[in-house]
């Protein structure tokens, strides 16, 4: 895959065998699910990572788990809850007295949005951060303070503050828009490089949120938007991968400038409602926060990491190659 471009300053059901090939060919288990049981990818990962599906006789929490030929899948809905999942291997990217950054798995909130959700990223940093004996002085929950979210779909890159000081630093510097940002996604169609500027607005008009459109009544005051997007490669001629680098970070700014323009995201479920092209088939919607920098809080030195996209987005990207 090409490189980014330098940055610029419920009850038990039964057991069924699973249709899946050996070797490479074999499925993530979020998928897999989704199939059998006919349920959206939010709510098959939602029973995996709550302990509802079993492999075989193991609970599996990973919605990434490849699935092998004969193994068995099976659903107990009424099966007690598992303790906070762990993050993956290598998650922890970045830690210090001050902040932690965080290769955000896709399929986990950042936050819980209401009192039922559990396993979020913060509930699994906080888990790892007592687990790993950096529990804050005097004990207790690790402190941990948000700064900014990542979608529940979206992977990558988000930093935590560990202090008050480094959460008012972050905090000023997300609300300055000088925080790097970067992103890679697949976009449906041939997307040209070019910069996207509009006022967001909670409702455009037809109940969703998006750009504001001049001349219209009963809107509100919307929020200044910016998203630069390099286009990188065009797959198979059906979507393009792109760079989106947020000069400003709105809520959703990415997907709503993106659909606007005509090319939603692969995967995208929200911001369709005008899209008269194909659906492109993918297991979530193909977004991934692949460069994060900003001042630290404490030494005041310019600091940056990149993750690059995980199997999923890279499957699709090569699943697409093939539909030209």
């Amino acid at each position: 895959m090409p490189r980014l471009a330098p940055p610029r300053h419920p009850h038990p059901r039964p057991v069924r065998d699973v249709p899946a090939a050996p070797g490479p060919q074999a499925r993530a288990l979020d998928s897999v699910v989704r199939t059998l049981f006919d349920v959206s990818w939010n709510e098959a990962r939602a029973r995996i990572t709550s302990g509802k599906v079993r492999v075989g006789d193991v609970v599996r929490t990973d919605p990434l788990f490849r699935v092998r030929d004969p193994a068995l899948v099976s659903l107990h809905m009424n099966a007690p809850k598992t303790r906070t999942p762990p993050l993956p291997d290598g998650a922890v990217v970045h830690i210090d007295t001050h902040v932690i950054v965080v290769d955000k798995p896709s399929g986990v909130s950042t936050v819980a949005f209401d009192e039922t959700e559990t396993g979020t990223l913060d509930d699994r940093v906080r888990d790892w951060l007592s687990h790993d004996g950096r529990r804050a002085r005097g004990g207790g929950r690790p402190a941990l303070g948000v700064v900014h979210r990542l979608d529940k779909e979206t992977s990558g890159l988000l930093v935590f503050a560990r202090t008050w000081l480094a959460k008012q630093s972050l905090t000023a510097q997300f609300r300055a828009h000088t925080v790097v940002r970067r992103y890679l996604a697949i976009a449906t169609g041939l997307v040209k490089s070019q910069t996207f500027r509009s006022e967001i607005v909670q409702d455009r008009g037809d109940g969703l949120r998006g750009s504001r459109v001049p001349g219209r009544r009963g809107q509100s005051q919307g929020q200044r938007a910016v998203t630069h997007v390099t286009a990188l490669e065009a797959i198979g001629g059906v979507a393009t991968l792109v760079e989106c680098r947020l000069e400003t970070g709105r809520t959703h700014q990415i997907r709503i400038h993106l659909s606007e323009a005509g090319h939603p995201l692969v995967g995208e479920k929200v911001y369709i409602r005008d899209h008269r092209g194909p659906e492109l088939p993918a297991p979530r919607m193909m977004l991934h926060a692949a460069v994060l920098g900003f001042v630290h809080p404490s030494t005041e030195e310019d600091v940056q990491w990149e993750r690059t996209a995980p199997r999923d987005f890279e499957e699709t990207l090569a699943r697409l190659k093939t539909l030209g």
